[in-house]
Protein backbone atom coordinates (compact mmCIF):
# COMPACT_ATOMS: atom_id res chain seq x y z
CA UNK A 1 0.00 0.00 0.00
CA UNK A 2 1.45 3.16 -1.01
CA UNK A 3 -0.71 6.56 0.01
CA UNK A 4 0.17 9.90 -2.41
CA UNK A 5 -0.17 13.01 -2.03
CA UNK A 6 -2.24 14.18 -4.60
CA UNK A 7 -0.81 17.84 -4.82
CA UNK A 8 2.40 17.20 -5.75
CA UNK A 9 3.18 13.06 -5.54
CA UNK A 10 5.17 13.51 -2.87
CA UNK A 11 4.83 9.66 -0.72
CA UNK A 12 3.99 11.01 2.53
CA UNK A 13 5.28 10.05 5.89
CA UNK A 14 2.77 7.40 6.67
CA UNK A 15 3.50 5.28 3.65
CA UNK A 16 7.38 5.11 5.36
CA UNK A 17 5.44 2.83 7.85
CA UNK A 18 1.91 1.89 5.92
CA UNK A 19 1.40 -0.26 9.47
CA UNK A 20 2.08 -3.40 7.75
CA UNK A 21 5.59 -3.24 6.25
CA UNK A 22 4.33 -1.60 3.15
CA UNK A 23 7.76 0.24 3.26
CA UNK A 24 10.51 -1.42 4.31
CA UNK A 25 14.32 -1.32 3.55
CA UNK A 26 14.93 -4.69 1.79
CA UNK A 27 11.80 -6.99 0.43
CA UNK A 28 11.38 -10.13 1.92
CA UNK A 29 10.36 -12.43 -0.88
CA UNK A 30 9.52 -16.01 0.58
CA UNK A 31 7.95 -17.11 4.12
CA UNK A 32 10.54 -17.20 7.32
CA UNK A 33 10.00 -20.12 9.15
CA UNK A 34 6.90 -20.10 10.95
CA UNK A 35 8.09 -19.79 14.87
CA UNK A 36 9.52 -16.60 13.93
CA UNK A 37 6.18 -15.14 13.22
CA UNK A 38 4.97 -16.18 16.50
CA UNK A 39 5.82 -14.41 20.49
CA UNK A 40 6.89 -16.71 22.82
CA UNK A 41 5.44 -15.09 25.79
CA UNK A 42 1.69 -15.47 25.47
CA UNK A 43 1.04 -12.69 28.32
CA UNK A 44 3.35 -10.39 26.48
CA UNK A 45 1.63 -10.92 23.36
CA UNK A 46 -1.80 -10.26 25.19
CA UNK A 47 -0.35 -7.16 26.98
CA UNK A 48 1.49 -5.83 23.71
CA UNK A 49 -2.20 -6.33 21.52
CA UNK A 50 -4.09 -4.07 24.63
CA UNK A 51 -1.88 -1.03 23.65
CA UNK A 52 -3.45 -0.88 20.42
CA UNK A 53 -6.06 1.46 22.20
CA UNK A 54 -6.73 3.74 25.52
CA UNK A 55 -7.65 1.09 28.16
CA UNK A 56 -10.91 2.48 28.23
CA UNK A 57 -11.54 -0.09 24.66
CA UNK A 58 -8.75 -2.37 25.51
CA UNK A 59 -9.40 -3.41 29.30
CA UNK A 60 -12.81 -4.90 28.13
CA UNK A 61 -11.63 -5.99 24.29
CA UNK A 62 -11.26 -9.91 23.66
CA UNK A 63 -7.98 -10.43 22.58
CA UNK A 64 -6.39 -12.86 20.22
CA UNK A 65 -2.88 -14.32 19.84
CA UNK A 66 -0.90 -16.27 16.98
CA UNK A 67 -0.48 -19.78 17.33
CA UNK A 68 0.89 -21.94 14.33
CA UNK A 69 -2.55 -22.83 12.91
CA UNK A 70 -3.41 -19.13 13.12
CA UNK A 71 -4.92 -16.55 15.66
CA UNK A 72 -6.61 -18.08 18.71
CA UNK A 73 -8.52 -16.47 21.67
CA UNK A 74 -6.27 -16.03 24.60
CA UNK A 75 -8.68 -13.93 26.39
CA UNK A 76 -12.44 -13.02 26.28
CA UNK A 77 -14.04 -9.47 26.34
CA UNK A 78 -17.20 -7.88 27.32
CA UNK A 79 -17.32 -4.75 24.73
CA UNK A 80 -17.21 -6.24 21.54
CA UNK A 81 -13.99 -5.05 21.08
CA UNK A 82 -11.16 -7.74 19.56
CA UNK A 83 -7.65 -6.33 19.90
CA UNK A 84 -4.38 -8.45 18.83
CA UNK A 85 -1.11 -8.50 17.47
CA UNK A 86 -1.21 -8.60 13.59
CA UNK A 87 1.89 -9.41 11.81
CA UNK A 88 3.04 -8.32 8.02
CA UNK A 89 0.75 -9.89 5.95
CA UNK A 90 -1.92 -7.85 6.88
CA UNK A 91 -0.29 -4.90 4.58
CA UNK A 92 -1.09 -5.27 0.99
CA UNK A 93 -1.05 -8.23 -1.17
CA UNK A 94 2.02 -7.04 -3.51
CA UNK A 95 3.96 -5.42 -0.64
CA UNK A 96 7.63 -6.16 0.04
CA UNK A 97 7.59 -6.58 3.64
CA UNK A 98 4.49 -9.29 3.25
CA UNK A 99 6.44 -11.90 4.62
CA UNK A 100 8.96 -9.78 7.44
CA UNK A 101 8.61 -11.71 10.78
CA UNK A 102 9.87 -8.78 12.72
CA UNK A 103 6.22 -7.02 12.49
CA UNK A 104 4.54 -6.45 15.51
CA UNK A 105 1.58 -4.10 15.47
CA UNK A 106 -0.97 -3.57 17.94
CA UNK A 107 -4.87 -3.18 16.88
CA UNK A 108 -7.55 -3.40 18.08
CA UNK A 109 -11.33 -3.54 16.17
CA UNK A 110 -14.66 -2.28 17.22
CA UNK A 111 -17.52 -4.31 16.92
CA UNK A 112 -18.27 -3.89 13.16
CA UNK A 113 -14.50 -4.08 12.35
CA UNK A 114 -14.67 -7.15 14.08
CA UNK A 115 -17.57 -8.92 12.51
CA UNK A 116 -16.44 -7.84 9.02
CA UNK A 117 -12.89 -7.17 8.21
CA UNK A 118 -11.12 -8.89 10.55
CA UNK A 119 -12.64 -12.49 9.56
CA UNK A 120 -10.62 -12.02 6.20
CA UNK A 121 -7.76 -11.14 8.09
CA UNK A 122 -7.87 -14.49 10.22
CA UNK A 123 -8.38 -16.20 7.04
CA UNK A 124 -5.58 -14.92 5.43
CA UNK A 125 -3.29 -15.71 8.36
CA UNK A 126 -4.29 -19.74 8.35
CA UNK A 127 -3.16 -19.64 4.99
CA UNK A 128 0.09 -17.90 5.44
CA UNK A 129 0.72 -20.05 8.81
CA UNK A 130 -0.26 -23.33 6.71
CA UNK A 131 2.65 -22.45 3.97
CA UNK A 132 0.77 -20.90 1.01
CA UNK A 133 2.76 -18.42 -0.94
CA UNK A 134 1.99 -14.61 -1.02
CA UNK A 135 0.73 -15.02 -4.77
CA UNK A 136 -1.56 -18.19 -3.98
CA UNK A 137 -3.09 -16.37 -0.95
CA UNK A 138 -3.77 -13.38 -3.88
CA UNK A 139 -5.49 -15.45 -6.22
CA UNK A 140 -7.50 -16.70 -3.48
CA UNK A 141 -8.75 -13.34 -2.01
CA UNK A 142 -9.23 -12.45 -5.87
CA UNK A 143 -12.00 -15.64 -6.33
CA UNK A 144 -13.49 -14.85 -3.12
CA UNK A 145 -14.44 -11.70 -3.83
CA UNK A 146 -15.97 -12.43 -7.37
CA UNK A 147 -17.57 -15.44 -5.97
CA UNK A 148 -18.98 -12.93 -3.44
CA UNK A 149 -17.88 -14.86 -0.30
CA UNK A 150 -15.74 -11.67 1.00
CA UNK A 151 -18.21 -9.60 2.74
CA UNK A 152 -17.78 -5.74 2.55
CA UNK A 153 -17.08 -3.74 5.79
CA UNK A 154 -19.74 -2.75 7.77
CA UNK A 155 -21.03 1.10 8.23
CA UNK A 156 -19.50 2.16 11.07
CA UNK A 157 -16.06 -0.31 11.16
CA UNK A 158 -12.52 1.26 12.32
CA UNK A 159 -9.91 -0.12 14.28
CA UNK A 160 -7.62 1.65 16.67
CA UNK A 161 -3.72 1.53 16.06
CA UNK A 162 -2.53 4.45 19.17
CA UNK A 163 0.59 1.91 20.43
CA UNK A 164 3.79 2.99 21.15
CA UNK A 165 5.37 -0.36 21.71
CA UNK A 166 4.51 -1.55 17.92
CA UNK A 167 6.93 -2.65 14.92
CA UNK A 168 5.36 -1.55 11.69
CA UNK A 169 8.11 -1.67 9.38
CA UNK A 170 12.15 -1.49 8.68
CA UNK A 171 11.88 1.82 7.56
CA UNK A 172 10.60 3.58 10.77
CA UNK A 173 11.92 0.61 13.19
CA UNK A 174 9.12 0.73 15.33
CA UNK A 175 6.18 2.61 15.47
CA UNK A 176 4.55 5.14 12.93
CA UNK A 177 2.36 7.49 14.78
CA UNK A 178 -1.08 7.08 16.57
CA UNK A 179 -4.01 6.86 14.09
CA UNK A 180 -7.45 5.50 13.71
CA UNK A 181 -8.73 3.44 10.67
CA UNK A 182 -11.71 3.59 9.19
CA UNK A 183 -12.62 1.24 6.58
CA UNK A 184 -15.70 1.53 3.64
CA UNK A 185 -17.21 0.50 0.74
CA UNK A 186 -14.98 1.13 -2.24
CA UNK A 187 -15.47 4.83 -3.00
CA UNK A 188 -13.62 7.45 -3.92
CA UNK A 189 -11.15 8.46 -1.77
CA UNK A 190 -11.74 12.47 -2.71
CA UNK A 191 -15.21 12.26 -1.37
CA UNK A 192 -13.23 12.66 2.31
CA UNK A 193 -10.63 15.03 0.88
CA UNK A 194 -8.11 12.62 1.62
CA UNK A 195 -4.54 13.11 1.19
CA UNK A 196 -5.45 16.90 0.34
CA UNK A 197 -2.61 19.14 2.11
CA UNK A 198 -3.87 20.45 5.25
CA UNK A 199 -6.57 17.73 5.83
CA UNK A 200 -4.72 15.24 7.76
CA UNK A 201 -7.04 12.85 5.94
CA UNK A 202 -4.92 9.68 4.24
CA UNK A 203 -6.27 6.82 2.24
CA UNK A 204 -5.94 3.72 0.17
CA UNK A 205 -8.03 2.90 -2.27
CA UNK A 206 -9.79 -0.11 -2.58
CA UNK A 207 -8.50 -2.63 -4.73
CA UNK A 208 -7.94 -6.62 -3.88
CA UNK A 209 -9.39 -5.64 -0.44
CA UNK A 210 -13.12 -4.97 -0.83
CA UNK A 211 -12.78 -1.57 0.89
CA UNK A 212 -11.25 1.72 1.00
CA UNK A 213 -9.23 2.46 3.76
CA UNK A 214 -8.88 6.31 5.52
CA UNK A 215 -6.37 7.02 7.90
CA UNK A 216 -6.83 9.70 10.64
CA UNK A 217 -3.77 10.31 12.81
CA UNK A 218 -4.72 11.37 16.39
CA UNK A 219 -2.36 13.29 18.92
CA UNK A 220 -1.79 10.83 21.51
CA UNK A 221 -0.61 7.20 22.04
CA UNK A 222 -2.77 5.05 23.93
CA UNK A 223 -1.01 5.33 27.56
CA UNK A 224 -2.49 8.99 27.08
CA UNK A 225 1.15 10.72 26.43
CA UNK A 226 1.42 12.92 23.66
CA UNK A 227 2.55 11.95 20.07
CA UNK A 228 5.52 14.24 19.36
CA UNK A 229 7.37 14.01 16.11
CA UNK A 230 10.74 14.33 15.82
CA UNK A 231 12.02 17.68 15.70
CA UNK A 232 8.15 19.25 16.59
CA UNK A 233 5.79 20.43 19.05
CA UNK A 234 3.37 18.27 20.44
CA UNK A 235 -0.04 17.97 18.39
CA UNK A 236 -3.13 19.80 18.99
Amino acid sequence: MKIWMTANTLITDMALACFAAAATAAPYPVMAPPGDYLMSDRAAEIALARTAAPPSVSDSAAVMVLARSGYVLAAPGGDGFVCLVQRAWFSGLADDGFWNPKLRAPICYNRQAARSVLPAFLTRTAWAMGGVSQAEIRHRIRAAMAAGRYPPAEAGAITYMMSKEGYLGDIPHGPWRPHLMFYMPPMPTADWGADLPGTGVFSTEAGIDPYTMFYIPVSAWSDGTPYVAAGAKPMM
